[in-house]
């Protein structure tokens, strides 16, 4: 069986395919990607041994811009590039994390009759997905609740992929490589691939208070880095963090972060009690918004809105974590961790029998 891969952007749309592909390996399926020419999945799958093809990809926007009207013929070009490489590359299934160079390959695909498997993270599902949702024959979701936003029958709980690394971290290795002291306890930012501006500049503003409590692993996103800042003590500046992110997790005793759906299934999945910043709906659609919502509820999650952020609240967040790590720590035993990777696999390969 061969599956055709894509999806990109962002890491979030990279990261469980390439957990995925890594699982391919066990079960003898050939594995291949189309990607965009300069995303990020571009980089990430150069690291890897999988046959990479990009495509033209433009992205749909809900404001105005100029980029509209020369978007739709990048998509269209796309299309064409898409159902040639599906002819040449001739995959039983196609298995779409998202992002904007995915909605191509789907209608490439449906045009060729391959079946699709699209994933959806968050909530609710972003405009890509959407596109591509009616040439999906099955559409995998996080969380139950997200089975409500998608079309009926063809939704199905499977959870995330995890990189096998990040379960397998090992936190004295993370302490060891940094010279962490043995009874100072450690506090990991990340705001994503990308990095959070707001995230970034707020944790500077506090840096003395929390470097006197904290050491403080700062993963800022790439061209973040403030050199000034690189003597300082308790505190290590990342731009961007691959395989070793499984090993500062483990040792992280307290964790800030977007509300990216991946990032909040990764801290599920390994019980680090948590801050989330989700991002405005000014600079977003508003997913994030909702997933730390619906986390704040299940009482997984503390939450800070951006705009009520401030030096004070941000610090008492911080410490009210600390605080309730036990009782954090418990309520997300509650939820259920599925084998997302059997299930997936399971389809792609129930799938290509149906199609043959």
């Amino acid at each position: 069986m061969k599956v055709l891969f894509t999806g990109g952007g962002t890491a979030g749309h990279v990261t469980p395919n390439l957990a995925l592909i890594k699982a391919c390996a066990g079960r003898d399926i050939d594995c291949v990607y189309i990607g965009s020419y300069n995303g990020i999945e571009a980089r990430l799958l150069g690291n890897t041994e999988v046959p990479y093809f990009a495509i033209p990809t433009g992205k749909l926007r809900r404001y105005f811009s100029w980029q509209n009207f020369f978007d739709p013929v990048k998509i269209l070009i796309g299309c064409f590039k898409a159902c040639f490489l599906m002819i040449r590359l001739k995959p039983d299934v196609v298995f779409s994390k998202g992002g904007y160079v995915a909605v191509p390959v789907v209608i490439a695909a449906r045009l060729l009759n391959v079946p699709v498997i699209c994933h959806e993270s968050d909530m609710t599902p972003g405009l890509a997905n959407r596109i591509c949702f009616p040439f999906a024959a099955r559409i995998c979701v996080n969380f139950p609740t997200a089975l409500a936003s998608v079309p009926a029958g063809k939704g199905l709980l499977t959870g995330t992929p995890v990189r096998k690394s990040l379960l397998s971290g090992e936190a004295n290795r993370a302490r060891q490589l940094m010279s962490i002291e043995p009874d100072i306890p450690v506090m990991l930012v990340f705001g994503g691939s990308q990095g959070a501006v707001v995230i970034n500049d707020q944790v500077r503003k506090v840096l003395e208070e929390l470097s006197a409590r904290w050491f403080v692993i700062h993963v800022v996103g790439a061209g973040n880095i403030v050199a000034e800042l690189n003597t300082r003590q308790r505190y290590v500046q990342l731009e961007f963090v691959d395989e070793g992110f499984g090993d500062l997790l483990a040792a992280a005793d307290v964790v800030v972060a977007r509300a990216g759906a991946n990032s909040i299934y990764e801290l599920l999945v390994t019980r680090k009690p948590h801050l989330l910043i989700p991002l405005t709906a000014v600079a977003s659609r508003g997913d994030q918004i909702e997933n730390a919502e619906v986390m704040r509820e299940l009482g997984f999650s503390r939450v800070l809105e951006e705009p009520e952020m401030t030096d004070k609240t941000f610090l008492e967040e911080v410490d009210r974590i600390w605080r309730d790590r036990v009782r954090l720590a418990e309520n997300m035993s509650q939820f259920a961790i599925v084998d997302s990777e059997t299930i997936i696999l399971d389809l792609m390969e129930e799938l290509s029998e149906e199609g043959a």
